[in-house]
């Protein structure tokens, strides 16, 4: 019996699991409650590793595989607890050429010019930041986001000076909570002086960049890379918040035969090796362009009821028979629909307390309107929507809907039948 050990394992993922592929000898534990990993933007590095450590070093039996599939904490603890048990991962340098987003556009620079943006560092305690991004040739407007961050989390585009000064403020006030963790990561390997000079304090602004935005699915096995899924990312009319994923793509296949070999160019670049990964882009149709936006070190926990639904499981098939050093047995069309999305049912507002959320029972009673549907709120009566970790600079997602179809029309004539069960009110709205 193979023993994995998951990173915050819950009891949704735990039931996916059991209906991969090639798992009848595989046992799978928790490793580190869920809670401290999915429900806090507050991280201690080395207090979660201890807890880790203690927790492997004292299982009476094998540990062959040490896996996740989240973004920052866990995506970075990775190989630290993998080296320290001798299990299958990347390397922490590859893996901080991908997470460190301003050494990764340094590294992406040196391979694939032409599909990034103009870029530079800056120090957001600095009150001359906005004149160095100027005198880098970056003009309004331009988005910036911390050099480490996760789920869109501090995220803003700037149009003016005042958009950069709200922008600076929220650095100022937040960005320890990345940048001490992150920190911790960083000093676990002999940087390069260039890189080490742009620590997690630091903060990226980027040219402005458009157009179809997608997510490409893909590992790399003993130096293999391998493209195996494109997930479109839907956002709402007229904001930056995403409304749905929806796979498989509607992007033309050459579109995504390209964001296939640049994935392959800049994941050999950096090293990266038997573990998954997924790549940002956005395709520029009316200059027939390819960007790329960011590179993930895991496969997106937001995409494994979709591929489920249209292949047949999970793709956290390809964590786990990496991890176990096999080729991923990962299929294609086998699932029982032609399309699948997840919905994120949002409010736009500056902040609130939720009054009435969902009963587990209306809940239910709404996800059977539509068979195959999963909703999973996440609020609860009397707490605060600033409270939610994760979420993006605009809105907050106080639902998320999984649900399958033959067709993308169908998907959205269900979604809106189910949105109806879902009663939420909120008070004390700030615009």
């Amino acid at each position: 019996m193979k023993n994995v050990f998951v990173v915050g394992l819950n009891d949704l993922n735990a039931q996916r699991l059991k209906r991969l592929r090639g798992v009848d000898d595989v046992e799978f534990h928790g490793l580190l409650d869920p809670a401290i990993v999915y429900e806090t933007e507050s991280f201690n590095i080395p207090a979660m590793l201890e807890v880790a450590e203690r927790q492997l070093a004292e299982f009476d039996g094998t540990v062959d595989a040490i896996i996740g599939y989240m973004d920052f904490p866990v995506s970075t603890m990775l190989p630290l607890l993998c080296a320290k048990f001798g299990t299958r991962s990347t390397s922490l340098e590859s893996l901080l050429k991908c997470e460190h987003k301003y050494w990764s556009r340094v590294t992406q620079a040196e391979v694939i010019p032409e599909h990034i943006p103009a870029f530079t560092a800056f120090d957001p305690f600095d009150d001359q930041a906005l004149a160095k991004i100027g005198q880098a040739n970056l003009a309004f407007p331009f988005f910036v986001k911390p050099i480490k961050s996760s789920g869109s989390r501090l995220g803003f585009r700037i149009d003016n000076p005042e958009d950069f000064d709200y922008a600076m403020e929220r650095f100022r006030a937040e960005i320890d909570s990345i940048s001490e963790p992150f920190n911790f990561v960083l000093n676990q390997i002999d940087l390069p002086e260039e890189i080490r000079a742009v620590d997690g304090g630091f903060c990226m602004a980027e040219q402005v960049i458009g157009g179809r935005q997608c997510t490409l699915e893909g590992y790399v096995y003993e130096g293999e890379v391998v493209p195996y899924g494109v997930v479109d990312s839907i956002r709402y009319p007229q904001v930056l918040s995403f409304f749905y994923y929806l796979y498989p793509s509607k992007l033309p296949q050459h579109v995504q035969n390209k964001m296939g070999d640049l994935a392959k160019t800049i994941m050999n670049h950096v090293g990266y090796d038997n573990c998954g990964f997924n790549i940002e882009f956005f395709w520029d149709e009316v200059q027939d362009r390819i960007w790329l936006l960011e590179i993930n070190t895991r496969i997106a926990q937001s995409h494994c009821d979709a591929f489920e639904k249209v292949d047949g499981v999970s793709h956290q098939q390809v964590t786990v028979d990496l991890a176990l050093g096999r080729r991923p047995d990962m299929p294609r069309g086998e699932g029982g629909y032609g399309v699948a999305a997840e919905f994120f049912y949002r409010v736009f507002f500056k902040d609130a307390t939720v009054a009435r959320a969902p009963s587990p029972e209306e809940v239910e009673a709404a996800a059977a309107k539509v068979p195959g549907t999963t909703i999973i709120p996440q609020v609860r009566e009397g707490m605060r929507l600033s409270d939610l970790p994760e979420q993006d600079s605009y809105s907050y997602a106080v639902a998320c809907i999984w649900m399958g179809a033959n067709k993308q029309s169908s998907l959205l004539w269900n979604y809106e039948r189910v949105l109806k069960g879902l009663e939420f009110e909120f008070v004390d709205i700030e615009e």
